[in-house]
This record gives structure tokens, C-alpha cells and sequence, in this order.
């Protein structure tokens, strides 16, 4: 039984394919998984609550409380129970509101308060489908690192052919099982990623530094820890949290810093991603009080720092790997392969500021992953958390010391 223990919350819209959740159900409970069904008032138009109950053994959830006694059903609870929220089928208005916060239903809510990875299963017709609202609302739920079961084509409700209908019960099974044994890929192993700016001090107000958020760094490390993995999270000054019990958190300010922390974590690990911007140079004269402003000019000398990449590419032992990264706005392979001989990196992850939507402070990258042995594969624009589940996928998942 693959799902054996998994909590699941199943939710379920006002949609003709609410009928196949029943299925659906049923194959997640026969898998040991316990089921707990929510679904919105429309749902109850097309299956109705006590064939559910009966499948799952739980009562069926639908509103904030039951008018007969006052039973208070809290979203917030259920958040914290599930490993996994799968909306099958999903409809145009669900979608909308869980991409804009419409709370207005215990399924939105419960959805808002989902701390478990969530899958969606749309299901309408393919004019709906195929609407720019729809379009959009699907790709802010993918930014929000929603999982999509793209629906199917074929024969609609409306009699017309086309894409739209919801993923058969058995292909979401699937998907599901797959997504359980994907947590368990990097079970055992320990990996160090490093993340955001390092600042680089002028005076006691002032610093040299760059655009990092860290955003690619915590998604990396948010994917390894969900797959299993024991994480060493080495960043600069960000305003993110993390709070994945897989996750060690070290936070640093300047390049030396991160050097040191990850020249003392790295010899435990079995593998390190490089992801952090970190300055290449520094002032060579650091100021104790703040610097006035003056007639004269200003000049600062810059030292160069210490390279985390080819002090770690030294160190490395067989049976370890080493990923950089390499953002760049020009030349942009030969400067990644250049960086893989030198640094004595397994792989690189490439970016360029040229490419709209990639690089410091957005929400989405678009990369190149490139082997030591010079072999490069490009993908397309995704949220930085679909680019973190592909990096892992295409380096560590590859790694024979790490399957």
C-alpha cells in the first residue's frame, strides 16, 4: 500500500466530473491512505455527501460549522493534518478564487491554510479552459507552487471535443503516487545549498551589494527537505522564512562569512548547490563610523574575496557533487563552462539577465543545466519553485551516490 498513513485532503467543486471523485477516493483509500473530503456547496448538486462519507468512513465537510448542533469545522486544523490537498475536479471559479483569495467557501479556506503541497485537477469546458482568465489564474497557481493535472481531451459535457475534461481517476492516482515517492528520492542524504547576497561593508550604513532575494535558493532547499534530504541553508540577508523541520538555517552577512560556513559544513555533505550571489570583491578599507560627505572625492579600493566554488571544487571527494550557478549577460555558455573546469563543478546552472522573467527578484527563472562533460539542457520560463524540482531532478536525482 504506497499511501499507507498519508493524510489527504480531497476537495471537490461544482462540476459533472465530480462524479469520477468517488473513484478517486476509493483508490487513495485502498492505497492506505486516510481520506478527508471537502467540498463546496455547488459539489453537493452532483455527488452527494453520504456516498462519500461511506467511501472515506468521515463525515464530509462543506460549511464552517453543522446548523444542527454547532460542530465548528476548522480549516486551519485540517492545514496542519494533511500531507497533500488534491482538488479534482477544479472548476473556472474555484480556480479564480484560490488564485485571488476569495475565501468564501470552507474548500478556499482550507486551501488558504494548507501548510501540505497542493494538487489541482481542472475540469470545465473547453471554451473556459481555454479563456485568458483561466490561462492566468492557472499560472498564479503555479507561481504559488501549486502541482496542475493538466486535463484531458476528448468529449465534454457540452457534447463538444476538446481540452477541458478532468484526468481520469487512475492518471491522478498516479500522479499522486509519484509525488509520495518523490519525497523519499534524497532520503538519508545531506546536501548544502547557499543562498542570497552577501553584503559587503563600507562603513557602519552602507555596503556593497547586489539583487539577490534568495528566492531560488530557498525553493532548492525547500525541494531537497521534501524530498528527504537533510538541508544546511547558508544565507545572506533575505527576508524570507523557512521553517521546514529538514532545513538547518545559518544566516551570514558578508562573503567571508559564507565562506567559512560553508568550508566547515561542506566536508559532511553529499552534495553542495552554490546558488547564492555572493560579492566577488570587497572594500579594502572598512570605515567605523559613517563616512560624511565631503568636497573631495570619494575612493574606495576593492579586495578580492576568497571563492566559496573552487575552495569547495578542491575539497570535493569522488563521492561528492558540486553544483554552481552562473548568472550572466553576456557570452553566457562559454562563461559557464569556463567556471565548470575552473571551480571543478559536476554541473552549472545557467541564467542571463537577458532573458525576461530570470534572475534577481522575480518569481520565475529560466535556466540551462550544463554537465561537466558539456552537455546542456534548456528549459522554459517556470516558478522558481518548478526550476528547483527541475535542477534536483536533472543533477542529484542523476547522482549514483545519491539514488
Amino acid at each position: 500500500m504506497t499511501l499507507q498513513g498519508k493524510h489527504i485532503v480531497l476537495g471537490i467543486t461544482g462540476s459533472i466530473a465530480a462524479y469520477k471523485a468517488a473513484s478517486l477516493a476509493r483508490l487513495l483509500i485502498k492505497s492506505g491512505a486516510e481520506v478527508q473530503i471537502v467540498i463546496t456547496p455547488a459539489g453537493k448538486e452532483f455527488i452527494t455527501p453520504v456516498t462519500l462519507s461511506a467511501l472515506t468512513g468521515k463525515p464530509v465537510v462543506s460549511e464552517f460549522f453543522t446548523a444542527n448542533d454547532g460542530t465548528w469545522h476548522s480549516h486551519v486544523d485540517l492545514g496542519q493534518w494533511a500531507d497533500l490537498m488534491l482538488i479534482a475536479p477544479a472548476t473556472a471559479s474555484t480556480l479564480g478564487k484560490m488564485a485571488n483569495g476569495v475565501a468564501d467557501n470552507m474548500l478556499i479556506t482550507t486551501y488558504m491554510s494548507m501548510k501540505a503541497p497542493v494538487m489541482i485537477a481542472p475540469a470545465m469546458d473547453l471554451d473556459m479552459f481555454a479563456h485568458p482568465a483561466t490561462t492566468r489564474n492557472i499560472e498564479i497557481l503555479r507561481s504559488y507552487g501549486n502541482i496542475i493535472i493538466e486535463p484531458a481531451s476528448g468529449e465534454l459535457a457540452s457534447h463538444l471535443i476538446g481540452k477541458g475534461r478532468m484526468e481520469e481517476p487512475e492518471n491522478i492516482f498516479k500522479a499522486v503516487e509519484d509525488f509520495f515517492a518523490k519525497q523519499q528520492t534524497l532520503a538519508k542524504k545531506k546536501i548544502l545549498i547557499t543562498a542570497g547576497p552577501s553584503y559587503e561593508k563600507i562603513d557602519p550604513v552602507r555596503f556593497i551589494g547586489n539583487y539577490s532575494s534568495g528566492k531560488m535558493g530557498f525553493s532548492l532547499a525547500e525541494e531537497c527537505a521534501n524530498r528527504g534530504a537533510e538541508v544546511i541553508l547558508v544565507t545572506g540577508p533575505v527576508s524570507l522564512t523557512i521553517s521546514h523541520p529538514n532545513i538547518t538555517r545559518i544566516d551570514v552577512e558578508s562573503a567571508e562569512e559564507m565562506y567559512n560556513a560553508s568550508l566547515k559544513a561542506f566536508p559532511s555533505m553529499d552534495a553542495a548547490i552554490l546558488c547564492a550571489a555572493v560579492a566577488d570583491f570587497r572594500p579594502a578599507q572598512k570605515y567605523d563610523e559613517k563616512v560624511k560627505r565631503g568636497e573631495d572625492l570619494l575612493n574606495i579600493s576593492l579586495v578580492p574575496n576568497k571563492d566559496i566554488a573552487a575552495t569547495l571544487g578542491k575539497m570535493k571527494k569522488a563521492s561528492q557533487l558540486l553544483i554552481g550557478f552562473a548568472l550572466e549577460t553576456n557570452d553566457e555558455e562559454n562563461n559557464a563552462l569556463k567556471k565548470i573546469v575552473k571551480k571543478n563543478l559536476d554541473y552549472i546552472v545557467l541564467n542571463s539577465l537577458n532573458d525576461k522573467g530570470a534572475g534577481f527578484k522575480y518569481d520565475t527563472n529560466k535556466i540551462a543545466i550544463i554537465s561537466k562533460s558539456g552537455i546542456r539542457k534548456d528549459f522554459e520560463l517556470k516558478s522558481k519553485k518548478e526550476v528547483a524540482s527541475d535542477i534536483i531532478d536533472e543533477t542529484l536525482s542523476g547522482f549514483p551516490i545519491l539514488v
